[in-house]
């Protein structure tokens, strides 16, 4: 296995579109840090970002997770671009004339995108810990190690993503299309929910519940988003006589769902490369 993840991490290094992206992506998921300076007064109305609570502990990991969540377009670039270049390059061909196999193939991309989300998850992680004790009105050990589950969500999610790109990849074999496809599915998803919520069944949750089980929808319900959790929004809500009563928790069922995604794209993956004339 580290034979595999070495050769891949050999192709996404020397190649120099790959290694800005991925530089950047780090770069500006610190930039997360930043949002603690955001502070301006007018008049009497004060806004200060870091005493809102969004760094307290152990809101830190929702918000952290959720925000951070959004950056993942930038690995999904590399990942793409990685299956796009083996067949622009012929060094998938090579691979297989060098004695790798085609499930050896699949398995070292797999593994790649295991790395590229476990050292995000890390960096999200480590990252929390500063701004949560530079910041958070509670350190106690207890409180700043309750609710790490969502770094567990923020995992799955990355990992759920970065599948399906891989998958896309595979299939398509063109890194702007796949990206393409890629927004194309997300807009029918959104747009066939909304058509279907509001305009032909009325509202019915159920509508819901069938589009849990849809793939980037799936990934989005594992970090559901933070911001109504904070008490200054909670009495701006009920001030307007509006009260939010969202489920915030991650439930391993969700979790599930992703995971058996996950699994039907790299097998997806596999099937279409072994039966593929390469």
């Amino acid at each position: 296995m580290k034979r595999l993840l070495a050769i891949e991490l050999q192709k996404i290094w020397k190649n120099r579109a790959s290694k800005v992206l991925t530089i950047g992506y780090f770069v500006i998921l610190s930039f997360i840090a930043l949002i603690a300076s955001i502070k301006f007064d007018i008049g009497i109305f004060k806004f200060h970002l870091a005493e809102m609570g969004i760094f307290n502990f152990p809101y830190i990991w929702h918000f952290n997770t959720y925000i951070a969540s959004f950056l993942k377009i930038f690995l999904a670039v590399i990942i793409v671009s990685m299956m796009a270049n083996e067949y622009s390059y012929g060094t998938l061909k090579q691979n297989l004339i060098d004695g790798m196999s085609k499930k050896e193939l699949i398995l070292s991309k797999f593994l790649t995108i295991v790395l590229f989300a476990g050292i995000s998850t890390l960096f999200v992680f480590v990252m929390s810990l500063f701004l949560g004790y530079g910041f958070s009105s509670y350190t106690e050990i207890g409180i700043v190690f309750s609710d790490l589950e969502y770094l567990l969500a923020y995992f799955v999610k990355l990992l759920g993503f970065f599948s399906f790109c891989l998958f896309l990849g595979v299939l398509i074999k063109r890194s702007a299309f796949a990206l393409g496809s890629l927004f194309i599915w997300f807009i029918f998803e959104k747009i066939s929910y909304g058509i279907l919520k509001f305009n032909i069944y009325n509202k019915n949750p159920k509508v819901d519940d069938v589009y849990a089980f849809m793939p980037l929808e799936s990934m989005s319900n594992l970090l559901i988003e933070p911001f109504t959790r904070l008490n200054s929004v909670k009495n701006l809500q009920e001030a307007v006589g509006e009260n939010s009563l969202k489920d915030y928790d991650v439930h391993l069922s969700s979790i599930l769902i992703v995971l058996i995604w996950i699994a039907i794209f790299v097998y997806s993956s596999y099937i279409i490369i072994k039966k593929r004339d390469l």
